[in-house]
């Protein structure tokens, strides 16, 4: 930026030259209006850049001191770097230090809360506010103006009797810009917070439904114990009643119901009671509970033995896979030849539980934010993902997302070995 915006590219020099020549307050002002300006466009990309990299990095780093050491470190460090190879002197003095300081205000008042394009608005007003302490002539001494060219300003504004004039009008725009930038920051938190917690109020309203939903679905499933129960009794007394073989063969297959269900119901009442069960009968219940998409062509790629029995909750894990395959399709929602694929796949590591699309996909923002609670790139509360992630880990096991933009989306489900095992058990 110092060498493409330099000051004869603007024709700075030739306008000192003519202030030189021919003084006057016009001149005199619209020299210093253009050297804010082009103090202001050539410090802006790295003040801006250091702002957005703490941004980034304590975000991704997890470590929200980063969002004020790394101007601090960043910002003096490319001013010596530019003064290495720039003829033209950067002076880091009051202005530097002041928008360094303002840069560690901004980021304790925004708290999180401003988004990085409101920051970089913020900053650019800022930044012009602040370069015009840089023309105001008795704040020299302190460190303000001490490049050759803001320098060589104040001299002739003092030579023609014009240096309080500049300082007057300085001031005032530079208390003009400041204050309006300090506005717009308690404006702009304020507006974010507001919406904010419009978006917290909706997801909420969204869980309570939810929550209140799966209540009562947990009393009656608690209920149905009771006629289980009481079948089992009756089913009990027939067997010891009789001794005619099928009757005795239809108690058993009674039997078997009973436990079949009763695991069923304790799978629904305690996340954390887990059973052997195939592959062949959790693609089952996938295929019982959804797949009912009309204009949509769901595939079966089953690469894993369907003999191979996974330690699992198989209701929660059924309904994650459910989320999954909603999720996809909304995603080839409108697309022609839309087509869902459900994986299942084996290696030496993992058994592999997969849900494939040929969607509009998704960028690197999204699916780095697609599990996190609340977010949802539709206009409902994005809380199905959340709760397949949670499933994904009461089992021990990792989820992967492979996804690219009109190409589609991938998300695995990988379970660790420790859940598998290949012998035939009784469990249906």
């Amino acid at each position: 930026m110092p060498l493409w915006l330099s000051a004869d590219a603007v024709d700075l020099h030739s306008l000192m030259e003519k202030l030189s020549e021919n003084p006057n307050g016009n001149t005199l002002m619209l020299t210093a209006i253009l050297l804010v300006m082009l103090n202001t466009f050539r410090a802006l990309p790295h003040y801006l850049g250091a702002l957005l990299l703490g941004d980034e990095l304590s975000v991704r780093l997890e470590r929200p001191w980063l969002k004020v050491a790394i101007p601090i470190v960043v910002i003096p460090f490319v001013y010596f770097f530019i003064n290495l190879y720039n003829p033209l002197r950067y002076h880091f003095g009051g202005p530097a230090i002041l928008l360094v300081c303002s840069i560690i205000v901004l980021q304790f008042i925004s708290n999180g809360n401003l988004r990085p394009v409101l920051k970089g608005f913020i900053l650019i007003q800022l930044i012009f506010g602040l370069q015009w302490l840089d023309v105001v002539v008795w704040l020299t001494p302190f460190g303000f103006g001490g490049g050759p060219i803001s320098s060589e300003l104040k001299i002739i504004a003092s030579q023609i009797g014009m240096d309080s004039a500049l300082s007057f009008y300085s001031l005032l725009l530079c208390c003009v810009f400041t204050i309006n930038t300090l506005v717009l920051v308690i404006y702009l938190t304020v507006s974010e917070q507001k919406t904010l917690m419009k978006h917290n109020l909706h997801l909420a309203r969204g869980e309570i439904i939810e929550s209140r939903s799966g209540r009562e679905a947990l009393h009656l499933v608690h209920d149905l114990k009771t006629p289980l129960a009481l079948i089992e009794g009756l089913n009990s007394l027939i067997q010891l009643k009789t001794k005619d073989k099928a009757i005795l063969a239809y108690t058993e297959r009674i039997s078997n119901s009973i436990e079949s269900t009763s695991n069923m119901v304790s799978e629904i009442l305690y996340k954390d009671k887990k059973n052997w069960c195939s592959l062949k009968l959790l693609i089952g219940y996938v295929r019982a509970n959804k797949l009912s998409y009309s204009d949509i062509h769901f595939h079966f790629e089953l690469g894993a033995g369907e003999q191979t029995e996974i330690f699992i909750n198989k209701i929660r894990m059924t309904r994650a896979i459910i989320n999954l395959i909603d999720n996809a399709c909304d995603a080839v929602e409108g697309i022609q030849d839309a087509h869902i694929t459900i994986h299942t796949a084996e290696d030496k590591q993992h058994v592999k539980l997969g849900v494939e699309d040929n969607g509009k996909g998704m960028t690197h923002k999204e699916q780095k934010n697609i599990l996190r609670a609340g977010y949802s790139t539709k206009a409902h509360p994005g809380v199905g993902l959340t709760f397949v992630k949670n499933v994904v880990e009461e089992h021990d096991a990792t989820l992967h997302i492979s996804s690219s933009k009109q190409i589609g989306t991938i998300i695995w489900i990988k379970l660790p070995k420790e859940c598998v095992r290949h012998e035939h058990t009784n469990y249906r």
